[in-house]
């Protein structure tokens, strides 16, 4: 049975790691909107080579596990950090936790954007350079404006996904809900009630953002 005693005598340890969550989720979300930006806008342009680079990060960052993107950054970057310079260099758990969520995020946050672009109709742009503008300038003043609100529900989405994917550092030793379960049960050698604890917590922030996202929705007019 699970005794929610336990689970409640040592919920500040709990909640910390939540807290540690929250944290690598919002660090990992920005980092990815910023390099989903970039390879988004990439994906679509006529520079080739700008197109082919964007192209390239999508398509590897989708189509290798994120488990290994942690290790990769957590155990591989040192070594070649270390062949490189020569100097050991050891990151944080949670530093290489966030580096490695956020550019995985951000390969999904590309094709976000890059539909919610394709999804202005193209009049705007034609509409746009009859006025004289550029192209750089109709992307920046017409499309982008456009495409920002027809991507925000996806975005909402993806803040979702990467909360419940920050459980996965844990691998790696940085101190989140998932770690301060793991920890409490060995401590017990009981991990029913501790998972049952955190999964409780994982449903809580996930019900308060949802709730919030579905705000920030009906604020900004999105389903209109």
């Amino acid at each position: 049975m699970i005794d929610f005693a336990l689970v409640w005598q040592h919920r500040l340890f709990l909640l910390n790691g939540a807290v540690v969550t929250i944290q690598l989720t919002c660090g990992a979300l920005v980092i990815g909107i910023i390099l989903g930006c970039l390879a988004g806008v990439g994906r679509i342009s006529r520079n080739r080579f700008i197109q082919g680079v964007s192209s390239i990060y999508v398509y590897v960052l989708r189509g290798t596990p994120m488990l290994l993107q942690i290790f990769f950054v957590y155990f591989g970057l040192p070594q070649i950090y270390l062949a490189l310079t020569g100097s050991p260099f050891v990151p944080s758990p949670i530093k290489a936790g966030i580096i490695a969520l956020g550019i995985n995020s951000g390969a999904y946050v590309a094709e976000i954007v890059r539909a919610g672009i394709q999804a202005v109709p193209k009049g705007q742009m034609e509409a746009s350079r009859s006025l004289g503008m550029n192209h750089t300038q109709a992307m920046r003043d017409v499309i982008l404006p456009q495409a920002f609100r027809k991507v925000i529900p996806p975005l909402c989405n993806e803040f979702i996904v990467l909360l419940k994917d920050t459980s996965l550092v844990s691998v790696i030793g940085a101190g989140e809900l998932m770690y301060s379960a793991k920890v409490m049960g060995a401590r017990y050698y009981d991990y029913v009630q501790f998972l049952f604890g955190a999964g409780l917590v994982y449903l809580a922030l996930t019900f308060i953002i949802s709730q919030a996202l579905a705000a920030v929705e009906r604020k900004l007019g999105v389903s209109d």
